[in-house]
């Protein structure tokens, strides 16, 4: 068993959830693997035990189930041994918005908002008692760009964004790390799920690119991390903007262009 605090991973059986725990089983830390598929999570398992010599547990569990996500809740709540959460686990469904039907998008909103809310509501209050942990949070580019089409997906990880900065104003003075990480295309099943030919689509990212890159950031502490961002100056300015906003809220009256004219 590490001495090092435990990472508990959810969508973990492949793509990025699978190479977080390759990266973190390498730099010494145990792991909870959570993900509906038991086989390629124990194949990944057996692998990384024999390679890194850390102890990992599988937790098969489909996080749209009430049940399942409660027992992963538990987990999380309970054992003290896990100090970060990996918020990965997400979906992306077929077609636009029209198309889409409401038992879809309700199960879209329970893995990528749901779960991932109630997670992190598992984790935060252990946390900020020990006055240490961290939570990562998968959103996306896209949750800034409603210009690309992905509507429900796209909100759903604006949710994500959020959520991970309310919780570093309230968890940050209490010793606790909260990373919100926004990939761009990645070259993933998710897109086989969708329906959609990822060799279609440009600029797309390689997936061990994109986590060694957010573990830069990770270490670095940053609070947003986009890796495939050039230029950081145009987050930083972005953030300002949306700051700078902030003090223009608190009015008694309508803003003059909202007065009636006569």
């Amino acid at each position: 068993m590490s001495t090092k605090r435990a990472v508990l991973i959810t969508g973990a059986s492949t793509g990025i959830g699978s190479v977080y725990a390759d990266r973190f089983a390498r730099r010494g830390h145990d792991l909870v693997l959570v993900a509906r598929d038991k086989a390629r999570m124990d194949s990944l398992a057996e692998r990384l035990r024999n390679e890194t010599g850390v102890d990992v547990d599988v937790l098969p569990t489909d996080l749209t189930e009430p049940l399942d996500l409660e027992r992963v809740e538990q987990r999380v709540r309970e054992d003290g041994r896990i100090g970060v959460l990996v918020n990965n686990a997400g979906a992306l469904i077929p077609g636009g918005f029209l198309g889409q039907s409401g038992d879809d998008i309700a199960k879209l909103i329970a893995l990528n908002v749901t779960a991932v809310a109630r997670l992190s509501n598992a984790a935060a209050p252990r946390f900020a008692e020990a006055g240490e942990g961290a939570i990562v949070n998968l959103a996306s580019v896209v949750g800034l760009a409603p210009e690309m089409g992905i509507t429900v997906y796209g909100a759903t990880k604006a949710f994500v964004l959020f959520l991970s900065q309310g919780l570093r104003v309230e968890l940050a003075p209490k010793g606790v790390y909260v990373q919100a990480v926004l990939p761009a295309a990645t070259r993933t099943e998710i897109w086989d799920h969708a329906g959609i030919d990822v060799n279609s689509l440009s600029g797309v990212m390689d997936v061990g690119k994109l986590v060694d890159a957010a573990l830069i950031g990770f270490d670095r502490r940053e609070p947003v991390t986009i890796p495939p961002l050039p230029d950081a100056t145009q987050w930083n300015a972005f953030d300002a903007s949306r700051q700078a906003m902030l003090p223009n809220f608190a009015q008694t009256e309508p803003a003059e262009r909202y007065q009636p004219t006569a």
